[in-house]
């Protein structure tokens, strides 16, 4: 395996294992407080582990694989985001209307995921062309959603100031900025800003496990 492919696997894998061991802390919320908003947590951080999981496949063994798992790994990370803002979105609502409403976009989102994988496995046109140009838009949606998770978060934060909170928006923001420094790459293949998106992605992946360890183990306030 060449050298490079090598540091991608390992880096993929390392970013899935961080995200597989948030999953586990994202599950926390749910079994505190049982509202079924907080489900999307753990399916956000557990779809955007399986993208990375998938990338470390196709860097391993590109010749075994076709186009199709570059697909599904980009199916998984554009729904990681889409339920990551729906969670912010609908944790702020406590009324039942709200419930309901949240479970309604929970069934369109599954089925949404479903319907895509099925399109992917019985529709040719899916070929690594159009995956390179569909991969700019996802970046611009990613970015889009992270924009309004980091408002959320900024806010949460500034109605309750805690040093630990205004790390969130932090983490969030450095995966934001890994983002438009891979667009930037896509434009102008300034290998600056490839190398500053992969460190900006363990960056704030490293900063969500932080949040999350001291949240649940090192904070007198737990329980809330």
């Amino acid at each position: 395996m060449p050298q490079y492919e090598e540091f991608r696997v390992i880096y993929e894998v390392t970013s899935a294992i961080l995200c597989f061991t948030l999953v586990w802390f994202m599950t926390k919320p749910y079994r505190f407080t049982r509202k079924e908003q907080y489900v999307g947590l753990p399916l956000a951080f557990g779809l955007l582990g399986a993208s990375y999981f998938f990338s470390a496949i196709t860097y391993a063994q590109p010749s075994f694989l076709s186009d199709d798992l570059l697909w599904v790994q980009l199916i998984a990370r554009t729904f990681s985001f889409i339920f990551l803002a729906a969670t912010y979105y609908f944790s702020k609502k406590t009324s039942k209307n709200s419930q309901l409403s949240w479970n309604i976009a929970f069934s369109l989102i599954a089925v949404a995921i479903i319907s895509s994988v099925i399109a992917i496995i019985f529709m040719p046109q899916f070929n690594f062309d159009n995956y390179r140009i569909a991969s700019s838009y996802v970046r611009i949606f990613i970015i889009i959603s992270l924009t309004y998770v980091i408002i959320s978060t900024v806010r949460s934060h500034l109605a309750k100031p805690d040093s630990i909170s205004l790390l969130t928006p932090l983490g969030y923001s450095l995966l934001a900025i890994s983002q438009y420094s891979l667009i930037i790459w896509a434009t102008d293949a300034s290998m600056v800003a490839w190398w500053g998106a992969l460190a900006l992605r363990l960056s704030g992946l490293a900063i969500f496990l932080s949040v999350a360890y001291l949240t649940f183990y090192k904070s007198p306030k737990k329980e809330t």
